[in-house]
Parts: structure tokens; sequence; C-alpha cells
């Protein structure tokens, strides 16, 4: 069974490196032209869309509230694998990340990382407050973000949401922009953040309703973090029922 994993593994990494190859040149024009950085999230969603048609992965998105194209927005979904990097690319809004600075050290591919998204060496304190004030530079920018709340995988195995840190929300407050919690349910049987074996699994993305924080200050930090947390936790737990957990976790 693990060979076959690592067959299907080797031909999803040639995938989404020939799609990066073929994309390179359109993600050019972004890096060249910065004012045209809406281009990183259509990118972003045609790449996500054929690796995943490509790797035989069905996948669905399900919006719960409805976007509004002129406003920016911070997403935050939960992150149990490498794989919801691509997923969140499924967004259906224009979005740039802020992700771990180890990406950018990826050859080439880390070239444009560093280029068009933010990066953070969050065991630097340094790094984590320039991020902070790059994050709000982009949203004065007119960029909307993906922000991992919880700053990286931190599960080693059975998805357990960590605790969340302060950035996106402290961000979305100061700039009042809106948030939307992802929940993202199936990544860990996919792609699981304890070994790098891809298996087959259809893959669901959840964008559940932007929670405003237009009469926010940063003394309801903590009750919005909250918020956002219980929405994501309660969505997993609901797709993520006992049998299933035994069944990934056992015979994995």
């Amino acid at each position: 069974m693990k060979l076959l994993r690592a067959i299907y593994t080797g031909y999803g990494v040639v995938v989404f490196t020939t799609l990066f190859v073929i994309l390179l040149p359109f993600l050019l024009i972004p890096i060249l032209f910065p004012q045209q950085f809406r281009l990183v999230g259509i990118i972003n969603r045609w790449w996500a869309r054929l690796l995943f048609l490509f790797i035989f992965i069905p996948f669905q998105t399900e919006n719960r509230g409805k976007l509004d194209r002129k406003k920016q927005y911070i997403f935050c979904p939960n992150h149990f694998s490498y794989l919801d990097i691509p997923s969140v690319g499924l967004a259906p809004h224009n979005t740039i990340f802020v992700g771990k600075s180890e990406m950018s050290k990826v050859p080439l591919f880390g070239f444009m990382y560093r280029k068009l998204h933010i990066t953070v060496d969050r065991t630097k304190l340094k790094s984590r407050y320039a991020s902070l004030e790059k994050s709000m530079q982009a949203i004065d920018e007119g960029k909307s973000l993906i922000i991992y709340p919880e700053g990286g995988i931190i599960t080693a195995k059975e998805p357990v949401l960590s605790k969340f840190k302060d950035g996106p929300f402290r961000v979305a407050i100061e700039k009042q922009i809106p948030l939307v919690p992802v929940t993202i349910p199936f990544n860990w049987i996919i792609l699981p953040p304890d070994e790098f074996l891809l298996r087959w699994h259809p893959l669901k993305v959840i964008f559940h309703e932007p929670i405003e924080t237009s009469q926010l200050t940063i003394k309801d930090l903590d009750a919005l973090k909250e918020k956002v947390y219980h929405v994501i936790d309660s969505e997993l737990k609901k797709n993520l029922n006992p049998e299933l957990l035994s069944t990934y976790i056992t015979y994995s």
C-alpha cells in the first residue's frame, strides 16, 4: 500500500512542478507589475483546480456567505496538511498568503513566493513583527490575505485545532477588515502531516460567512479569536466522525 502511495505522491509532485513551470511566465506579470496583484489569486485558483484535476482528487468548495468583490477579507483556515496551501487557492476571492519563510528557500518556487506573498519566520520576534507590518501595508494596498491562525501545522496526527495566534485578528481589527473562517476537514487524510504520502480521498473546503470587525477594538481580540475558532472547530467535528477518525488513524 505504501509503495502505491509513494508512486502516487511522485506523480503528484511531477504534476505540481509541471504546472508551476507552465504558469510561471504568468506569475511574472504581478512580480514585474505589482499593481496587477489580483492576478495572483486568479492564477492560484487555476493552479489548484488543474492540480486536483490531474491528480484525480475530486474537490468541492462550499461558500456559506456571499463575498463582495469590492471588499477585502482575511481568510483564516485550519492547517493540518501541506495540501492546505493549494486548497485555499480555490478561494472565490483573489488573495495573497502570509506563510512560513521556509517556503522562500525552495529553488525558483521560493523566488515567486517571496516576491508575491508575505513570509514570516515564526521563531523570530523581529520577523513576526515585520510580517504584521507587511500585512497591514498589504491591506492598505487593497489586497486580501490568507493567514493560518494556528501559525503552522501543529497537530502531528489526529486533526486537533491548535491555539490561535493573535496576528490575523489584530490586523483585521486595526484595519476593520472582515474575517472569513475556512474549514478544510479532509486534507490530513489525503496528505497526512507526519508523512509525505498522498492518499486518494475527496477534498472539501468550506468558506464560512464573513465576520465583521467594523465595530470592534483591540479589546475584542480574544473574543473574535474565540468566535472564529468555534466556527472552524464545530465544522470539523461535524465532518470528522469517530469512525472516520479511527479508520485513518489505525490504517494509515
